[in-house]
């Protein structure tokens, strides 16, 4: 794919961009021991699916990767490392906090009718992963240009 220095510049803007909403996520819910039952629990659409995930038996677990999970994405794609397989979880979370706040056709409230952020978000991260951006000026490009998959065929897709 062709791109002019601005594509490249927009695609890294919104990478490190994305990559530092997740990161710092993340960094405050590991900081401040953040429990995601009260999210969980006041969940408007599909409850008992958002329910399950706030069992008692379930929430170590979730919060563990609620946490883990965010900090991880953003440093995937503020370093532009392996984001090929980190968007696919931001995309999910993304449309995971999408769903649980809405009361069709209003998300969160009544100014955000069917289009709030977390879906915005979400359209960006699949243009970040279409657009490969963890090769423009991040760690994807540079490990493949290095040529340390090579070795390892498996890994290609990882980073390619």
């Amino acid at each position: 794919m062709t791109e002019s220095k601005l594509d490249r510049g927009v695609i890294f803007i919104l990478r490190i961009m994305i990559g530092w909403t997740f990161l710092y996520a993340g960094l405050w819910q590991i900081r401040d021991n953040y429990d995601i039952a009260g999210f969980l629990n006041h969940v408007v659409t599909f409850h008992d699916f958002y329910g399950h995930f706030a069992t008692p038996a379930v929430l170590p677990i979730t919060n563990f990767l609620v946490k883990w999970g965010h900090l991880l994405i953003g440093l995937s794609f503020v370093s532009g490392l392996l984001v090929r397989v980190s968007g696919p979880f931001a995309f999910l979370l993304m449309l995971t906090y999408y769903f649980a706040h809405m009361e069709f056709p209003y998300v969160e409230g009544q100014f955000n009718y069917i289009v709030d952020y977390h879906l915005v978000y979400a359209v960006v991260i699949v243009y970040l992963v279409a657009h490969r951006a963890g090769h423009v000026w991040g760690l994807d490009g540079l490990v493949e240009g290095l040529g340390m998959t090579e070795g390892i065929p498996a890994l290609r897709p990882l980073v390619g």
